[in-house]
């Protein structure tokens, strides 16, 4: 019986940096998923308020006090958040917040995009928990308004980058020699 032939290996080698940068990576992850399961089971009004929180944030209006504002559900009208687009309130940012499992279907988007004519807005954002569907994507990109989608995981890399929800646990700082300093003088 002839030997089988063996297929020399590639171990790769990654360096400590590139180890650090794969398990933040994962960490990071795991954060984002503990995050959406805690938007999920919050409170439809935890939720507005969270959103605001995050445009807010992200440099929309200036500060909470009077950047923005989450809407009772009773008088919103399909608007469940206002949120000025600068400091000076020049033009507002009309908000949707929905925390759902299933998609977001293109109807859905329809509503708000109707809402915001009722506002004579012209700039809205919808924020999902969940996903939205092909359609839902495809109606944003035909219509005049500016209607920003954000799902689920885009909502929680939000809050992880806008440190909404998040907190600190260790800072590790990476330091190398610097080359110029021993450059030739």
């Amino acid at each position: 019986m002839e030997p089988i032939p063996t297929v020399p290996s590639v171990i790769e080698e990654i360096t400590p940096l590139e180890e650090i940068e794969k398990n933040y990576r994962i960490l990071k992850e795991e954060a984002k998923e503990d995050l959406l399961d805690k938007v999920k089971s919050g409170t439809p009004l935890f939720f507005e308020k969270l959103v605001v929180e995050l445009l807010v944030a992200m440099g929309y209006g200036g500060s909470m006090k009077d950047a923005g504002q989450a809407i009772d559900r009773s008088g919103g009208e399909g608007i469940d958040g206002i949120i000025k687009e600068d400091v000076l309130g020049l033009d507002m940012i009309y908000l949707q917040a929905k925390r759902w499992e299933n998609t977001v279907m293109r109807p859905e988007i329809q509503k708000f995009a109707g809402s915001l004519d009722g506002q004579r807005a012209r700039k809205g954002v919808f924020i999902t928990t969940s996903s939205f569907s092909e359609g839902a994507k495809d109606f944003v990109r035909m219509i005049d308004k500016k209607i920003i989608l954000i799902d689920g995981d885009a909502l929680t890399e939000y809050m992880f980058t806008y440190n909404i929800g998040v907190g600190h646990e260790e800072t590790f700082v990476i330091k190398k020699v610097d080359e110029d300093y021993f450059g030739e003088e």
